[in-house]
């Protein structure tokens, strides 16, 4: 393995565990058995390291978010909510085969650090990683309601749907604490996308009445 490949490595353990701004150059050339000079060498610096690691959780994130959305395009948009609440459930709960859960694990990490303590790169990741999926969401919940996506109450009801869905995100030791049994099992976690998703359409139905 090269140098830069070990700092990757130990770049990417260090800033899901704790943080772009709690990990220091020196510990990861230290985990990496490399000279401190390599990160500047290699990526210009710690915020070049820090991009090259995201870079990786953007393209896994992607990944899933591609598998949510396209492989149901041509369903109705209930279904197509359906779909893409079971999908979405099961990679943020680390059930998703096609990334594994060691992978799911430390993406979710690394955006749980970055929305509490933002890095200068956090407009770049919000847009990259979250924004694509949210505009898909608007679009679907808008079809739904018969409005726009720029419609509040269409707002309202993808942020809904959204923090229903993050319950489920792994690892969460409030809630693990608060709901033994953790983790559910893939039949429990398809349950529990059915409920969210019957839940979300009688929401959404009965915000579309209301002016």
């Amino acid at each position: 393995m090269t140098t830069r490949d070990r700092l990757v490595r130990a770049a990417t353990t260090r800033f899901a565990e704790h943080g772009y701004h709690n990990v220091s150059v020196r510990d990861i050339c230290r985990e990496a058995k490399a000279n401190v000079a390599a990160v500047n060498y290699h990526f210009g610096g710690k915020l070049g390291l820090y991009r090259e690691v995201v870079g990786t959780a953007i393209d896994a994130i992607r990944s899933a978010s591609e598998r949510m959305i396209f492989a149901a395009e041509d369903r109705p948009p209930a279904e197509r909510l359906r779909h893409y609440v079971n999908a979405y459930v099961r990679t943020i709960a680390g059930n998703d085969r096609a990334l594994g859960p060691a992978r799911v694990a430390w993406v979710h990490q690394l955006m749980a650090h970055e929305s509490t303590e933002p890095t200068p790169l956090a407009s770049w990741i919000a847009e990259q990683a979250l924004m694509p999926r949210i505009r898909y969401l608007s679009a679907l919940v808008a079809e739904l309601m018969h409005r726009k996506p720029g419609d509040r109450r269409v707002h309202r009801c993808v942020l809904s749907i959204q923090a229903q869905c993050l319950f489920y995100a792994a690892p969460n030791k409030f809630r693990d604490t608060a709901f033994p049994g953790w983790p559910p099992t893939p039949k429990e976690l398809a349950a529990a996308a059915d409920h969210i998703v019957e839940f979300s359409l009688a929401g959404i139905r009965q915000a579309a009445r209301k002016r």
